[in-house]
């Protein structure tokens, strides 16, 4: 199937899922007696952000919903790219978190029997924005499933999950992906340069919807190299300061680079699916329903901060990895070929010791904005952090 030719570097993981759905079909026999009973009700897909996680998921799912025939798979794959299968439920949240109802919501629809497929898929991507609270709702589905019900859970890790929940699926882990299988994908799939896309593919360091990215936005590469070059331009305090609050408006205006244009394609979607010219007044009756919309937008655009946030500091950790790269001599390919000059002086005049403060300082903002600490603040202590770090140069002490 064609669905499988847009994920790379998983080549394992796509032999499983192949024998898991041809198991539940007689149309390849071979496949169907290989595969065993490797087809169970409850997946769990993990690896890193920008492994692949979401699209593995959904080409199972189109696997899954195939009749077997042509026409019948292009058109299952069709609907499951559109959402609109069916036999399909997708519960992708854009809030910090996944709501209780939400996934009492998709409990409900679960216990349906598939109308045209042979299963009804249901998947949760993010699983591991669920609390215990509601991860214990949805264990009570995967305990006594529907026979032909199948659910797939998307996270980073299993260890993200309650282990009641990871006792009950299959776990199928990814790996990252090389720079040059994602290059290869998004020089074919994004029709870019050979050159954009390798440099797409290293700095997202294999994060293959970053490196889409960061291939087709030149805004985005723009952002990116000039957060790099703030952070090695700090040499005080107040430079450390007036550089997390620049930043936090990067990543501000990364974020509304996200999100405005879809919040305005889902508002003119959702004004005219209710009848609504546009410019049109609304009816106090459909207000709701618009002001729904915009709270959820709020929540994705929350989101969509802390995301920007965190994949500063992402690079930031590429920078300093770089750093102790030289420093110890290594032959791994730097990330940041294009900043070398400036990574030999500064691998050339601080310890190893240092480097690996400056990223355990990274690491800590990380866990700290997970937490809820206010950015500004957890980036401002940060680059302190990494500033006085910094300070121990080779051959002194502090």
């Amino acid at each position: 199937m064609a669905v499988w030719d847009d994920l790379t570097g998983q080549d394992d993981a796509i032999a499983i899922f192949k024998a898991a759905a041809a198991g539940g079909s007689s149309s390849d026999t071979t496949l169907a007696r290989a595969a065993g009973n490797s087809m169970t009700h409850s997946w769990l897909i993990t690896g890193p952000p920008g492994s692949g996680r979401s699209n593995l998921a959904f080409a199972f799912a189109t696997a899954l919903l195939s009749p077997g025939t042509p026409e019948g798979d292009l058109a299952a794959q069709r609907q499951v790219e559109a959402r609109t299968h069916p036999d399909l439920a997708v519960l992708s949240t854009e809030r910090v978190i996944i709501s209780i109802d939400e996934v009492r919501t998709l409990v409900a629809s679960s216990q349906f029997s598939p109308s045209v497929g042979r299963y009804r898929v249901m998947i949760i991507e993010d699983a591991d924005r669920m609390s215990e609270r509601t991860s214990n709702v949805l264990l009570k589905a995967l305990e006594e499933p529907p026979e032909r019900t199948v659910w797939i859970l998307c996270a980073p890790s299993d260890a993200d999950l309650i282990p009641t929940i990871r006792s009950r699926v299959r776990t199928v882990r990814l790996r990252v992906p090389s720079v040059f299988d994602v290059a290869a994908l998004i020089e074919r799939r994004d029709g870019v340069d050979a050159v954009t896309a390798e440099r797409a593919a290293r700095h997202a360091q294999s994060h293959i919807g970053m490196a889409h990215r960061l291939a087709t936005n030149d805004e985005a590469q723009r952002r990116r190299d000039e957060t790099l070059q703030l952070a090695l331009s700090i040499r005080s305090v107040s430079d450390a300061v007036q550089t997390a609050a620049t930043m936090l408006e990067i990543a501000g205006a990364d974020a509304k680079a996200i999100t405005e244009e879809r919040d305005a394609e889902e508002r003119e979607h959702a004004l005219r699916s209710l009848g609504i010219e546009p410019g049109g007044t609304i009816p106090p009756a459909l207000r709701s329903q618009l002001h729904q919309l915009e709270e959820d937008q709020k929540r994705r655009a929350t989101r969509s901060l802390r995301d920007g946030i965190d994949r500063i500091m992402v690079d930031l950790l590429s920078l300093y990895r770089d750093v102790m790269m030289l420093q110890l001599g290594s032959s791994s390919e730097l990330v940041n070929v294009e900043l070398r000059e400036r990574l030999d002086l500064l691998s050339a005049h601080t310890t190893p010791a240092a480097t690996l403060a400056a990223m355990d300082a990274i690491a800590t903002a990380r866990q700290r904005i997970e937490s809820n600490v206010a950015p500004a603040l957890a980036l401002e202590a940060m680059l302190t952090g990494i500033l006085r770090g910094g300070a121990t140069r080779k051959g002194t002490t502090q």
